[in-house]
């Protein structure tokens, strides 16, 4: 049982913001700039490959209108959504969940991108293998 989940059940408090059947908002207790809100499924799993259709469509339905919310109260006119899987992607809480980061000032998330290139043969072979795989 992590964190999140003894939130959810009640047993941890929390700043809530928005619940549903499946969602559940609230602030980050450490966050990277004012507003910083987390967005949890109900669903209990780790990473996102793992959670079922109904919980990722009802994540996807909500977070347009989260972002919304956290700019206007925040007056942020950017945001980072953020969300890792595994402990090598920097996930800390292993309960699938976003970030919605307001960027205000310096204050928010500072990403550093080490962009590669991609080969069109390797490009292929992945496209190949990910279609397979769907």
């Amino acid at each position: 049982m992590t964190i999140f989940s003894r939130i959810i059940a009640g047993e941890i408090p929390c700043h809530r913001v928005y619940e549903d059947a499946h969602v559940l908002a609230f602030l980050d207790i450490g966050p990277l700039s004012d507003g910083h809100l987390l967005v949890i499924p109900k669903e209990a799993k780790a990473q996102l490959d793992q959670l079922s259709d109904e919980s990722a469509a009802a994540i996807g339905r909500v977070l347009p209108r989260l972002a919304r919310a956290v700019m206007q109260a925040t007056g942020a006119t950017a945001y980072n959504i953020l969300q890792n899987n595994g402990a090598a992607a920097h996930q800390a809480v292993m309960h699938v969940h976003f970030h919605i980061i307001p960027k205000l000032g310096s204050a928010g998330l500072g990403v550093g991108w080490n962009a590669g290139s991609l080969d069109a043969a390797r490009a292929k072979e992945l496209v190949s293998r990910m279609q397979a795989a769907l």
